[in-house]
């Protein structure tokens, strides 16, 4: 429960039971919200927009109302950079793109408003949202509220440094090879990176189609401190939107399942080696998750490290032909560096081996679906090591292995289009200081529900990292 805790330590259910029942105003909690996030902030660079007059606006509107808007009223959340937000750049993090104001709301951005939440702030992004870092020579560097000696992970670093430091209770954030899942594990926070067509899409900013490994891997999402605050968030993000055509109008909650629940756990480090600590949250998570009453087993998924490795050539196939001349032209010399490694690590795909492999995705995602038809969550590894330090991928192809070489786990998911979650299970004790340590949950199709249920019985007995966070930062 809240007990003494200042207000923007809450939950975002918390915050919602008593925004709901009038206990609570949605004005006194925007202006908790602001007041840390002028208190952090200048510290993290987490939000680069603050929205403090329009929040303050929108909370004084939600107070005049008769009852709750909806679910998440008077909830405080922030937006990523890239995403379309009226009245808003949506920069993605480069300087040639800032003058591209937003004249209508995405419809994720709809949504959160129509649940009764309100947008502080907006957060930071690398450049094209395409690095496991957060910088950009526009709004610069995002810091870990752990210390310097940790990335915030990217591309959605802002949102989870935002959170994790209590900028708002809610951070939206996107995903197309980890961007969700890498500043959850780097910032000790919670989250499931949605399957494909769950959260409809669509910046009406845009001047033209993505491609389709772009539209069917990228994915929105929200990043949390908390598994039951997606419970109580993601269904208002869900709800359709006419403007994306193949988002898939279902509930959030599945059926019941045949009790106990069978998980899978990998420890498959694809030949590279295993941390010490990685293995000790894997060992806790596992070891949570049955004592919780899931039949927790050690089996090996099929195909993994060729999944990860076909998705992410065959995404630097697609990112080199659509936007490759736009990263060369509009991206920093240090981006285009990042850039040439990156086809260099994973050579992307071209021509008609482009084109057999987006229809071999097929055949991974079929193998996936039957293996799941036996185990319907698979308990993984996310990085393979504790997490890189603040700007690790500039530098060379050690730094780009360490980033995203053994990130086999995260691109599995995003290529064949399943629902993972990330929750930090172990806090290291390493010689730069303390860090998160997460692991991954992914699930069968449609069935987000079960991996944050599961994330769920985890926190009942290895709490969420923001505790620790808190006392370590005193």
């Amino acid at each position: 429960m809240t007990g003494k805790k200042p207000l923007w330590q809450w939950s975002a259910t918390d915050i919602a039971a008593a925004t709901r029942d009038g206990s609570l105003s949605a004005v006194e909690v925007t202006e908790a919200a602001l007041a840390r996030m002028d208190a952090a902030n200048p510290d993290l660079n987490a939000v680069v927009e603050s929205l403090a007059d329009e929040a303050r606006a929108e909370a004084k509107a939600l107070d005049a109302q008769s009852g709750p808007k909806g679910s998440l009223h008077g909830v405080p959340v922030t937006i990523k950079i890239n995403v379309d937000q009226k009245g808003h750049a949506t920069s993605n993090g480069v300087p040639a793109f800032q003058s591209i104001v937003a004249q209508e709301d995405a419809p994720l951005v709809r949504n959160l408003k129509a649940a009764g939440a309100v947008v502080i702030g907006r957060t930071n992004t690398p450049e094209f949202s395409f690095r496991a870092d957060t910088d950009n020579p526009l709004h610069g560097r995002t810091q870990n509220p752990w210390g310097r000696h940790v990335s915030p992970g990217g591309s959605s670093g802002g949102a989870g440094s935002a959170v994790m430091a209590g900028i708002g209770a809610l951070a939206h954030g996107n995903d197309i090879g980890g961007s969700l899942r890498f500043p959850a594990a780097a910032n000790g926070a919670v989250t499931v990176k949605p399957g494909m067509g769950r959260v409809p899409a669509f910046n009406p900013s845009q001047t033209s189609e993505r491609g389709l490994l772009a539209q069917s891997m990228s994915v929105q999402g929200l990043i949390t401190r908390n598994a039951a605050d997606l419970h109580l968030s993601m269904p208002a993000l869900i709800a359709a939107d006419p403007r994306d055509p193949f988002h898939v109008p279902l509930p959030w909650r599945g059926a019941p399942l045949d009790q106990p629940i069978r998980v899978a756990v990998s420890r498959d480090d694809f030949g590279l080696g295993l941390h010490p600590d990685v293995a000790t949250a894997l060992d806790k998570a596992a070891s949570a998750l049955a004592d919780a009453g899931y039949a927790v087993e050690s089996v090996k998924p099929p195909l993994a490290k060729e999944t990860g490795d076909v998705g992410y050539r065959a995404l630097m196939g697609e990112v080199k032909a659509l936007l490759g001349a736009d990263i060369r032209q509009y991206g920093s010399a240090e981006l285009n560096s990042i850039f040439d490694e990156y086809y260099r690590q994973f050579p992307p795909y071209e021509g008609a081996e482009y084109l057999a492999m987006q229809a071999k995705r097929t055949h991974y995602a079929r193998q996936w679906s039957l293996f799941l038809e036996a185990y319907p969550l698979v308990l993984t590894p996310f990085m393979l090591k504790p997490f890189f330090r603040p700007g690790r991928d500039a530098e060379g192809a050690e730094g780009v292995r360490d980033a995203l070489g053994a990130s086999q786990w995260s691109f599995i998911m995003n290529f064949i289009g399943l629902p993972a979650g990330n929750l930090p299970t172990h806090i290291a004790d390493l010689p730069g200081g303390p860090q998160p340590i997460g692991v991954q949950i992914a699930g069968r199709r449609w069935r987000e529900d079960l991996i944050v249920d599961a994330m769920q019985a985890i926190e009942a007995q290895i709490p969420p990292a923001c505790n620790a966070l808190w006392t370590h930062l005193g």
